[in-house]
């Protein structure tokens, strides 16, 4: 059997580190504040989708007991060399889906707008996308209520 090799890994993040990454979110099953779902691996789009985000950051990182950067794997620091590990930031505007009921986030790769949208918008609605991307990672969720005054930031690190 072959094994993916630490170079490998961390080709496969310098060339995510290379593309447009969205986080979508979406109202997913109300359900699920009862009882989460399992993410199943074969999903290709979310449940109910509300909108997109490009990436406010995406960096390298590595494991570090110290670092400020905190998901559930564990923490990591920022490092401007190549590694296995890609840090994703995004930073939703107050006015982004304000209402919503949040139960569902996912990593889009080459989520791309309609050629009417201004460059350089950084949320896009559905109705503003001509490529929804690929679905590379997705989170269910208990809600997470959309609330004016509140800016909602969300981080990701991605380990091959």
């Amino acid at each position: 059997m072959a094994t993916l090799t630490q170079q490998g890994r961390k080709a496969l993040a310098r060339l995510l580190s290379q593309q447009a990454i969205h986080l979508a979110w979406g109202k997913g099953d109300p359900s699920w504040d009862d009882t989460l779902s399992p993410t199943p691996t074969n999903t290709t789009q979310l449940t109910s989708l509300i909108g997109y985000r490009k990436a406010k950051q995406i960096r390298f990182c590595e494991p570090d007991e110290q670092g400020e950067i905190q998901v559930p794997s564990g923490k990591f620091s920022l490092t401007d060399t190549p590694s296995q590990h890609l840090y994703c930031q995004f930073t939703y505007d107050f006015e982004d889906g304000l209402g919503e009921h949040i139960r569902e986030l996912g990593l889009m790769l080459g989520t791309t707008a309609k050629a009417n949208v201004p460059a350089g918008k950084y949320y896009l609605a559905p109705d503003e996308v001509a490529q929804p991307g690929e679905l590379i990672l997705l989170e269910h969720r208990t809600a997470l209520f959309r609330d004016q005054g509140v800016r909602e930031t969300f981080e990701f690190v991605i380990s091959f």
